[in-house]
């Protein structure tokens, strides 16, 4: 587990993007122009505490530790510990996988 010198704020979250894959399953290498529009996963690695509806919190759907898909744009690039991250907010999240 890595040590963090950040915590998100309500609904947003900080996401370690996971390496896109590079060869099919059959074994054929994909061009690096290949695959750049297409949503990219990535492992959440913390949570905001949740976003305001009507005075309340509402907790998020997802958790420290879900692997999700997010489009490719989404997000802001932050370096901690030399390694990147996204900040998001829980509506840039298209899916889990499960």
């Amino acid at each position: 587990m890595t040590t963090f010198n950040i915590r998100p704020l309500n609904d947003r979250l900080v996401v370690e993007p996971q390496e896109q894959e590079t060869k099919t399953k059959g074994g054929i290498v994909l061009p690096d122009t290949a695959d750049k529009d297409k949503p990219m996963r990535g492992k959440i690695i913390a949570v905001g505490t949740g976003k305001y509806v009507d005075g309340k919190i509402q907790s998020l759907q997802v958790k420290t530790g879900d692997e999700v898909v997010f489009a490719k744009y989404s997000g802001t690039t932050i370096k901690l510990n030399d390694k990147e991250y996204l900040v998001m907010r829980e509506e840039d999240i298209l899916g889990v996988i499960e």
